[in-house]
């Protein structure tokens, strides 16, 4: 989708890089920061205009963050050449951060952008880098509706399978940590379902393939299902970032009176992987590997030592 603003990319990591490229071959016109400037030539390549600093962006109508922490945002926006603090008084309207941070350090960034006359969306994903390449990523988003009229078809461009408004403020980032605790409690049970099956005899690869051919498959087990098989621990999200994600879902679930037990037995499943790392080579690298590790933990605790079955395993994203 060609837009008639003119469009700022803040972070070009894994998930960054391919969202804004989607941007870029929509046709819009598109201006990027990288704090490693030689991830964002690819997009140059494509028709981007490279910036020095977060500050060049100030002149853009809008201005999209996917960085990694909430310090990030606050940096890139407040911190010496923010894209909110520079530009000889420029400054877009619209920010949209689809980071996953904090529903307090996203009301923080809020407020402070309120005061300088921009409005926040908070738009955070639900995919990763394999699933934006295949078009099927997908958003949820919150703030002022008026902003968010004004975005969505941006978002779309990058989010196909659609961006879900549900209302103002930081309800997005709740919608998100839910998100990320289902995420924990799902791999964790088709861990221990895989090697339930596994110890009884059957293959990994055939009990997946079963799963994912059935009512309880989806977009999610289809592509970790690889993964299991092959002991592909590529990295889309680590044990660590599921852990806080899960400390925060508890976390709000105490302040809101929602009781969570079964999030709270994945928190301490997870836990044990931090425990059964140490028993790895390199700890500290081991635990930088994908949370689908998860499944060597359980199968150690079943008194399994798995082995790559070295059969192909569809993604699912293919179609």
């Amino acid at each position: 989708m060609a837009g008639n603003h003119s469009i700022g990319w803040i972070g070009l990591g894994r998930m960054g890089e391919p969202m804004a490229a989607y941007l870029i071959k929509g046709g819009n016109k598109v201006s990027v920061w990288n704090r490693t400037q030689a991830k964002a030539e690819p997009l140059a390549k494509l028709g981007a205009t490279i910036v020095d600093t977060p500050a060049a962006l100030a002149g853009c109508d809008i201005v999209f963050l996917m960085v990694s922490t909430g310090k990030d945002v606050e940096q890139v926006c407040f911190g010496k050449d923010g894209a909110a603090s520079g530009g000889k008084g420029k400054l877009p309207k619209i920010f949209v951060d689809c980071s996953s941070i904090s529903a307090e350090e996203s009301a923080a960034c809020r407020a402070r952008l309120a005061e300088l006359g921009a409005d926040l969306i908070a738009a955070p994903v639900s995919g990763n880098a394999k699933v934006i390449r295949a078009g099927k990523l997908s958003a949820v988003a919150s703030g002022p509706r008026a902003a968010f009229d004004v975005v969505a078809p941006y978002i779309k461009t990058f989010a196909p399978r659609g961006v879900s408004y549900v209302g103002e403020g930081e309800l997005s980032r709740f919608c998100k940590i839910a998100h990320n605790v289902m995420l924990g409690v799902v791999i964790q049970n088709l861990a221990e379902i895989t090697i339930l099956a596994e110890k009884a005899g059957v293959p990994r690869h055939a009990f997946l393939e079963f799963m994912n051919n059935g009512v309880m498959g989806s977009m999610f087990t289809r592509y970790k299902s690889n993964a299991f098989v092959n002991l592909d621990w590529t990295t889309t999200f680590t044990p660590e970032l599921l852990r806080k994600d899960l400390d925060l879902g508890l976390e709000a679930a105490r302040r809101l009176n929602v009781p969570m037990p079964v999030t709270a037995a994945t928190r301490e499943a997870l836990q044990a992987h931090f425990g059964a790392a140490t028993l790895q080579p390199d700890p500290k690298a081991y635990l930088e590997k994908d949370f689908a590790a998860t499944l060597e933990t359980v199968a150690l605790a079943a008194g399994i030592k798995l082995k790559s079955e070295n059969v192909p395993v569809p993604s699912g994203l293919e179609s």
